[in-house]
């Protein structure tokens, strides 16, 4: 079977490092070739694990990578298969063209990009050269996720009219153990607006992705917040809300760099006609469907994902040996709807007004690119 070249460029964003264990876990089926940074708007100054100077250097040291100090060179000198790209979220469509004007596959870590504009330059790109662009989402790999979707379709809680999605507490990316001041994290993209940085993007995104999934159905507007309440150092939002209106139901999208715990599960919380739906925070599906009840109806165990399709690394390499479809979370038609809801709610938190998510620019279904 064919052996597969991968690249790494862009280290900003910190999953490079779980995308690039994903791809090794292929074993002989990948070869590792060179890896690149795109550079910073404005140089980091930490070098504290998460940050893109030690996972650039971590990747090279553990994987074997040739270090370029430009992917374009790197792009220049070698016959690459895959480029993983992690760079900022307003550089994905630069970078990305560049690549897949090539012929090469992108996978590129969520969100696709920073806005629709961005988004369809990227779309255009995949469509005249041919070349195919993969989105990870870490709960793409939740088999809870996965079964709730199947049950939801399955009618178990009647007709679903209301998805809602929060991330797990935390206290922005680089809280997880690393020594940072206040002056080295404004120096890292998280923390800088005009780079796509921002709890928006950042986590709003993961409910942008799965609620048209669950809800079968395209969104309509959205109404959005920003705020920043307790970063000081950053031009860029720590908290972010987006209410999205879909056809026959909604969404209601959270993002918070600024909670120590919430005490409740971030879900899905998934609303039926006949029921509530639970991802609780052990994975477990919890059904509730008798009025007033404390304890579930049903606890359901989530199921294994599909043998051989249970990482990024393997479900992108089985589609593209076989061209079985894709999980419909990494398929760009997908992507391009959640940019649609990020972009219209990060307008409204601009505008202070609901703004369309099926405007002029974007319309699933009728998209020229697709």
């Amino acid at each position: 079977m064919k052996t597969y070249r991968i690249a790494a460029i862009g280290f900003a964003h910190s999953h490079m490092r779980a995308n690039l264990e994903a791809f090794a876990s292929c074993g002989e089926r990948v070869e590792f070739v060179a890896a690149a940074d795109v550079p910073p708007r404005i140089p980091s100054l930490s070098v504290e694990p998460d940050t893109r100077r030690c996972e650039l250097d971590r990747a090279v040291e553990q994987y074997g990578f040739r270090k370029y100090e430009d992917y374009r060179q790197l792009l220049e000198e070698n016959e690459i298969d895959i480029a993983l790209v992690c760079c900022e979220n307003a550089y994905h469509p630069v970078v990305m063209e560049t690549i897949l004007r090539r012929g090469i596959h992108v996978v590129v870590e969520k969100p696709l990009a920073a806005t629709m504009q961005g988004a369809m330059r990227i779309a255009r790109a995949a469509r005249e050269s041919g070349a195919k662009v993969f989105t990870n989402w870490p709960v793409a790999w939740s088999s809870a996720v996965r079964q709730a979707k199947e049950l939801c379709d399955a009618g178990e809680i009647g007709r679903l009219f209301k998805f809602t999605f929060r991330n797990s507490d935390s206290l922005g990316p680089l809280s997880y153990g690393q020594q940072i001041t206040e002056l080295e994290k404004g120096r890292e993209w998280w923390h800088q607006a005009d780079v796509g940085g921002g709890a928006l993007l950042d986590y709003c995104c993961y409910g942008a992705c799965m609620a048209p999934w669950f809800l079968n159905s395209e969104p309509v507007s959205a109404y959005g917040l920003k705020a920043n309440f307790d970063s000081p150092y950053a031009s860029a939002e720590d908290y972010a809300e987006i209410t999205v209106r879909f056809p026959r139901g909604v969404a209601i999208l959270e993002g918070s760099w600024t909670t120590v715990n919430t005490g409740i599960p971030n879900g899905p919380i998934l609303y039926g006609t006949e029921g509530t739906m639970v991802v609780n925070q052990s994975g477990a599906i919890e059904i509730y469907c008798t009025r007033h009840a404390e304890a579930p109806d049903r606890v359901i165990e989530p199921m294994s994902l599909p043998d051989g399709r249970d990482n990024l690394g393997r479900e992108v390499l089985h589609h593209l040996d076989t061209g079985e479809e894709l999980f419909q979370l990494l398929e760009l038609k997908t992507n391009l709807s959640a940019i649609s809801i990020l972009d219209a709610g990060s307008r409204s938190a601009e505008s202070g007004k609901m703004e369309l998510a099926n405007d002029a620019v974007w319309t699933v279904g009728t998209d020229p690119f697709l």
